[in-house]
Parts: structure tokens; C-alpha cells; sequence
């Protein structure tokens, strides 16, 4: 079996997807090998491979490691490619794509008691816009997110409607709060990128 090992150790995001990406382009593996040394790329690599069709079938974690096996299922997604591609054309077809860039945590400038207030009156009537496609929080915007949050139960409400939610890797490992996310997909800067050129529509706070 055809194996690709990929070392990520000290790379910053989206470096380790970006060298995922490259590989399954450039070679399309049977079975992938990536190595990273922090959970955020770790999170960011799963998902992406299974974006791409790859099955993780093993995560072994040692010291500050982590070594992550995907076999790639491509050929098993072709018997279904007729469903897939009318999923595809379904998703293409949609009216409209909305995506809110949220990049702090309260609105404006002035007092942060003010501002904190109108971003949860914010978040609360998201709800109302209509073809709301994705919100994307970075930098402070990551605070939204964890446990505790004003807002959270507005966000986990979003969600559970069909609403989809990311959460920057990077501004989570910054201000120590990966492990107190409870809404959304860890997500990296590619995945930001793809977003804003997939959106019809970008709302920027």
C-alpha cells in the first residue's frame, strides 16, 4: 500500500493542511501519514481529510505529538457519484450564501459594557437573516464561543438550525482557550479563505 508520511512539527496553520492539500493533489495516496505537535492542526488535518474523501482510521498521541492515519476511500465514493454530484449541484443552486466575519467581541468602540451588549443583541437576532450560511470568529471573536459565553446558547441554537460555525485555531491556542470551545469547528485560515470566495455575501464586524 502506497503510504505518504508527512512531517508538520512546528508548523504554524494552515501549513499543516496546505501540505495535506499538496500531497493528495500532487499524489493522491493510498494511505496518509501526518505528523503535528499541536490539537488545532490536529483538529484543521481531520477535517480536511475528510473533506477529501480520506478515512482516519488512527490518531496515536505521544508527548506533545500527534501521528494521524488516513486511508483514502475515493474509490468507494465513486459508486455513489451520481448522488454526490447532485448533492453538489443542490448546494451550487442555493439562492443566496451569507457569511458573517466576526473578528472581536463586542461592537464598536466606547465602552466595552455597551459594546459587549449590542454583539449579544447581535448574535441573538442572527436568527432572522435570511440564507445565513456560516459565521467565522477570529481573533477576539474566538471568546464567543467558550464556555461561559453570553451568547453561546444563541450560537449552539444557529448551529443546530443548519448554520455552519468556525472557530480560528490559531486565536484559540493564543488565548488558551482550545479546550473550553462548545460551539463550532476549529478552523484555519485556508478554510477562511475558501469560505469568502464561496460566499455570495460577507459581513464583516
Amino acid at each position: 500500500m502506497k503510504e505518504k508520511v508527512l512531517s508538520c512539527e512546528g508548523l504554524p496553520c494552515p501549513q499543516p493542511v496546505l501540505k495535506c492539500k499538496k500531497a493528495i493533489e500532487e499524489e493522491s495516496p493510498v494511505k496518509l501519514k501526518i505528523i503535528v505537535d499541536n490539537e488545532a492542526a490536529k483538529e484543521n488535518v481531520c477535517r480536511f481529510l475528510k473533506m477529501q474523501q480520506y478515512k482516519v482510521q488512527d490518531i496515536f498521541q505521544q508527548d506533545n505529538k500527534w501521528e494521524i492515519i488516513a486511508i483514502n476511500t475515493k474509490k468507494e465514493a465513486s459508486d455513489n457519484i451520481e448522488e454526490h454530484n447532485k448533492t453538489l449541484k443542490d448546494f451550487k443552486d442555493k439562492q443566496q450564501k451569507i457569511l458573517v466575519f466576526i473578528a472581536k467581541d463586542r461592537i464598536g468602540q466606547g465602552d466595552d459594557t455597551l459594546g459587549a451588549k449590542l454583539m449579544a443583541n447581535f448574535i441573538a437576532t442572527l436568527g432572522e437573516m435570511e440564507n445565513l450560511w456560516r459565521i467565522i470568529l477570529v481573533n477576539s471573536g474566538v471568546r464567543l464561543s467558550i464556555e461561559g459565553s453570553d451568547v453561546l446558547s444563541d450560537l449552539q441554537k444557529l448551529e443546530s438550525e443548519g448554520v455552519s460555525i468556525l472557530v480560528c485555531g490559531t486565536c484559540l491556542d493564543f488565548f488558551n482557550l482550545l479546550d473550553k470551545k462548545a460551539v463550532g469547528q476549529t478552523t484555519n485560515m485556508l478554510d477562511v479563505v475558501t469560505s469568502m470566495q464561496l460566499a455570495d455575501k460577507v459581513i464583516s464586524l
